[in-house]
């Protein structure tokens, strides 16, 4: 019997309900329904020496969430697509994202789109678009202790009411740079149009194998955004006295000690999005952030002679 997920955002009232009706549905079709919230693949916060995210990545699929199941919906908005990507990545389950908040930029239709859309992918009329991820671990003392997937982007900063931060950072083989800033940000090409387009980063296709390093408000005008192959394993050294604030996701993270060592690489696992028709990277940015959209001068209210 086919296995279909739902993964929902179970503090929206909508979701949840259309989640209910999805199982009814499907499962009067004939195949096997198994439903989750997005609870597993959030990180949550953790205090300085009691990190959170202790369980491997393997670990945080849904029961019934496997590699025998064809596809999963997901129901809400981008952290919901992010926290479900987190969480079937490792099985390579495809992910049809359906968007119950608000921007959606990781979407790919809309409610009212669910039932023409579920007709196609059921009868096998999608595409599948790869999405790269991070792997993201917190060395301390030589033991990882804290370890979490990433879609869009690290963020390493500082913590409210201290001074500027300094970050060693060394990028595979190359020599370490010293970046003076209220904080960086790592990225891959999916985040490169979220908190790091906001810092002043490029925006990436996300067809290209690379990563993106964009500081948070740099004290030199030096410091500016890097693209450098996703191969390289990239290490931040809190060069600072001070506690840092690490988030993955904008889903919250883990503490930072002087003496820790934060290691990101690029997963072995990448998350796939069901896209019913070919993905149109320009089109989606036009969309959803008015990129290249024609300039036209605004008619002055002045009558001239």
């Amino acid at each position: 019997m086919p296995k279909i997920g739902v993964i929902y955002n179970d503090i929206k009232p909508i979701a949840c309900q259309v989640a209910e009706d999805l199982q009814k549905q499907l499962e009067s079709q004939g195949y096997q329904v198994y439903l989750a919230t997005g609870y597993a693949g959030i990180l949550g916060y953790s205090y300085p020496h009691r990190p959170v995210c202790h369980s491997p990545i393997e670990q945080i699929a849904p029961p019934g969430f496997d590699k025998d199941m064809s596809f999963a919906i997901v129901l809400g908005g981008d952290g919901t697509v992010l926290s479900a990507s987190r969480q079937v990545a490792p099985h390579n389950i495809p992910l049809l994202t359906v968007n119950t908040g608000h921007l959606g930029f990781l979407t790919e239709i809309y409610l009212n789109q669910l039932s023409t859309a579920l007709e196609q992918v059921l009868r096998g009329k999608y595409e599948i678009e790869t999405r790269s991820m991070m792997k993201v671990t917190v060395i301390r003392e030589d033991i990882a202790l804290w370890e979490a997937l990433c879609l869009n982007e690290v963020v390493v900063h500082r913590e409210p009411l201290t001074s500027m931060c300094h970050f060693e950072i060394a990028i595979g083989r190359h020599s370490p740079v010293d970046i003076a800033a209220d904080g960086v940000i790592i990225s891959t090409p999916t985040g490169s149009t979220a908190y790091s387009l906001s810092a002043g980063g490029p925006v990436v296709t996300p067809d290209v194998p690379v990563f993106q390093l964009a500081p948070i408000c740099p004290h030199s005008l030096a410091s500016r955004a890097l693209v450098f192959s996703d191969k390289e394993l990239v290490t931040i050294f809190p060069a600072t006295p001070n506690q840092m604030v690490m988030v993955v996701d904008g889903n919250a993270g883990c503490y930072i000690l002087p003496d820790d060592q934060v290691h990101i690489m690029r997963s072995p696992y990448d998350v796939k999005f069901i896209r019913l028709q070919s993905p149109e990277f320009f089109r989606i940015l036009r969309e959803k952030l008015g990129w290249g959209l024609p300039h036209i001068a605004k008619p002055t209210s002045v009558e001239l002679p």
